[in-house]
């Protein structure tokens, strides 16, 4: 064997090992309220995902996405299939904090928790508080005195209480303006004399169509139709074209 293939072997050895050391890099997104779904779902969240892996030449193991409240941990499925996979040296990378957690004492604790296991957080949109600017306040304070170690841990304990209660106030305000909207909507709808519901109107859906309309009738008409024809058809479930039937057999079937 060769002085150079001895030198190319050794650096695969340790391009290997680094890469070993480095830990998975995982990706983790969540949405829970109606305009999230509505208007951009999880594509802000993947382009700013995407464009870090591509700028730092990483790739995701796994890309986690999640419809459900950041008010508690507990329910979250697919953050706690992730929890129980990260192994120290593993990176978890989110958009911002809010898509970590909403609330403040619980958030904290399970933050230090991960950090103490040693896996990363990356906060693309608040880097002051991902796990890699805290260890580095942190670990200035093994070289002071007292004074100044006290004072970086408050600090440190500041930055992530202040952040962590944004998040969880933002979460108790969308939730007011939601039950404020709820409410104004109830009062204009009984001044006016209607009947008013949470929800859409009913007998709408997003999906009712004229020709989904005309299939439903033609389905009832004509029993040779299977269930399965008109859910591919209109890409819907079992249980929404039973509702739409229900619907359509009342008269209260409406295009959206």
């Amino acid at each position: 064997m060769t002085y150079n293939n001895i030198c190319h072997d050794n650096e695969r050895f340790i391009d290997g090992l680094e890469e070993l050391l480095m830990g998975n890099y995982y990706a983790y997104m969540r949405i829970s309220t109606k305009e999230e779904r509505g208007k951009q779902g999880y594509s802000r969240q993947e382009k700013s995902l995407e464009r870090y892996a591509k700028n730092n030449n990483i790739e995701y193991v796994f890309t986690l996405k999640e419809d459900k409240s950041g008010k508690s941990f507990i329910g979250r499925k697919e953050w706690n299939k992730l929890e129980k996979i990260v192994q120290p040296g593993d990176t978890i990378v989110f958009k911002d904090i809010c898509r970590f957690t909403r609330e403040c004492n619980n958030g904290k604790d399970k933050y230090i928790s991960l950090m103490n296991r040693g896996v990363n957080l990356i906060f693309l949109d608040n880097p002051t508080i991902s796990t890699d600017y805290i260890k580095a306040l942190s670990n200035a304070k093994d070289n002071t005195d007292n004074v100044v170690s006290l004072t970086i841990d408050f600090i440190v304990q500041l930055i992530l209480t202040v952040e962590l209660d944004r998040a969880e106030k933002e979460r108790l305000f969308i939730s007011q303006r939601t039950k404020d909207g709820m409410k104004a909507h109830k009062e204009q709808a009984e001044a006016a004399g209607l009947e008013w519901h949470c929800g859409r109107p009913l007998g709408s859906a997003e999906k009712v169509t004229e020709e989904l309309i005309t299939d439903i009738k033609g389905f009832i008409s004509d029993r040779g139709i299977k269930y399965i024809t008109l859910m591919r058809k209109h890409n819907i479930s079992r249980n929404t074209l039973k509702k739409y039937i229900k619907l359509y057999n009342a008269g209260e079937l409406k295009c959206q």
